[in-house]
């Protein structure tokens, strides 16, 4: 009679991290991952004695030292008497609020023009394409300078707007385009306004919440509820009885013309507007782009099915060709935020004040770091970047198909 017995395991041998294949990946991978950290260490040594050898250490003392120099735009608080590191922030503040705008705009331009240039109307779909076409083969930069020169050199003075004038202020007075800037009314918070705010966000929230439960109702059970005009009484008419029943403590300060130019509202620049519509529709041709790919990967029989089922040609697309789309459409609109967020240091081109024209303009020629300079601006950019890649990557693995 024979007994059975487990095949002794062998001994580790070094020589097994080469030969055996169980060990080798992680050996190539270690190996790999120590050569570029010794390059880099490499790198990193040899600059620093270069530079050590040139009187250069790096110090970032100067961000505390007086800046000296005015900033045309400025969100926050600040004058020539603030640190270096204050216009910086300003700085980063202005380049967060044009890529910000951008963001919004360059992606309802290209969803609306996405779905358009794949109308069945000959014209319709011919002007997308001309639309398209026209911003991706002409480089950022001279749409930047043309956008600008126009709002420059094709808008009325201030002064054509007095009475009798050759201009007249549009949307019933309340909005000037000059050469100087655009000017709409600013609005003016009062005791109270906090409460009406409060209320708006509520009904917003509100607002999404029965399109989700109208969405849920037509998927679970069939019923199709009307979702335009109830989500905007929900949004709307809470905020306009909070807005009344306070005393309408939110008003607004209109432009008016005062001396040689406008007093009071809000002034958007025009290297601002300038590089946020340049922005917006140049980024937005690409995004067009992505949309109709993503809505063309879509099945017909999937339009079709929609179209069976009595659904109207608009709800066919936000109810079942959108949401199945935006699976292959944000993967590479992530690579299209991104892009338009570091495209906006081109705005030193017009003038505008980002990070770009602060600490890595006036602030470096100021204090000779340019190392330092250019090491934070790339630092920033670095995490903008990487925050905005973490949002849209957690919206795409919402978005992704669950297996049920």
């Amino acid at each position: 009679m024979t007994t059975l017995t487990d095949t002794p395991k062998a001994s580790f041998r070094l020589s097994m991290l080469i030969y055996d294949t169980r060990y080798r990946s992680l050996t190539i991978q270690v190996t790999t991952l120590g050569m570029v950290c010794l390059g880099i260490f490499w790198l990193g040594y040899n600059a620093s004695v270069n530079l050590a050898k040139l009187g250069l250490q790096p110090n970032f003392s100067f961000l505390s030292s007086r800046a000296g120099y005015d900033i045309s735009q400025s969100l926050i608080e600040y004058d020539s008497s603030f640190t270096h590191g204050r216009a910086a922030l300003v700085g980063i503040v202005n380049t967060l609020l044009v890529a910000v705008l951008g963001c919004v705009a360059a992606t309802l331009i290209g969803v609306v023009a996405g779905v358009l240039r794949l109308s069945k109307n000959w014209v319709v779909s011919r002007l997308m394409a001309v639309y398209v076409e026209g911003f991706r083969n002409v480089p950022l930069l001279l749409w930047i300078i043309l956008i600008y020169a126009v709002m420059t050199e094709s808008t009325p003075q201030p002064r054509d707007f007095r009475e009798g004038g050759a201009a007249s202020m549009l949307l019933d007075g309340s909005v000037a385009i000059t050469n100087r800037g655009v000017y709409i009314p600013k609005p003016v918070f009062e005791s109270g306004s906090m409460a009406v705010i409060a209320v708006l966000v509520l009904s917003f929230i509100g607002a999404l919440l029965y399109r989700r439960y109208a969405r849920k109702m037509l998927f679970t059970q069939g019923r199709l509820l009307p979702m335009v005009w109830p989500a905007l009484a929900i949004l709307i008419v809470p905020t306009l009885v909070a807005f009344f029943a306070l005393g309408g403590p939110i008003s607004l300060n209109y432009p008016e013309l005062g001396g040689f130019n406008f007093a009071g509202g809000i002034q958007i620049s025009n290297p601002l507007m300038a590089l946020w519509v340049a922005l917006s529709l140049y980024t937005g041709a690409f995004i067009a782009e992505i949309v109709r790919a993503g809505i063309m990967a879509i099945s017909k029989g999937q339009t079709e099915a929609a179209y069976s089922l009595g659904l109207r040609p608009g709800r066919t697309m936000n109810l079942v060709i959108l949401p199945q789309a935006m699976r292959v459409i944000i993967p590479p609109l992530i690579s299209q935020f991104l892009n338009l967020t570091k495209n906006s240091s081109l705005a030193i081109a017009v003038g505008y004040p980002d990070v770009r024209a602060t600490l890595g303009g006036i602030t470096l020629n100021q204090t000779g770091r340019a190392l330092e300079c250019m090491l934070l601006i790339g630092l920033f950019y670095l995490a903008i970047s990487l925050a905005i890649s973490l949002v849209m990557n957690f919206y795409n693995n919402r978005m992704q198909m669950k297996e049920r």
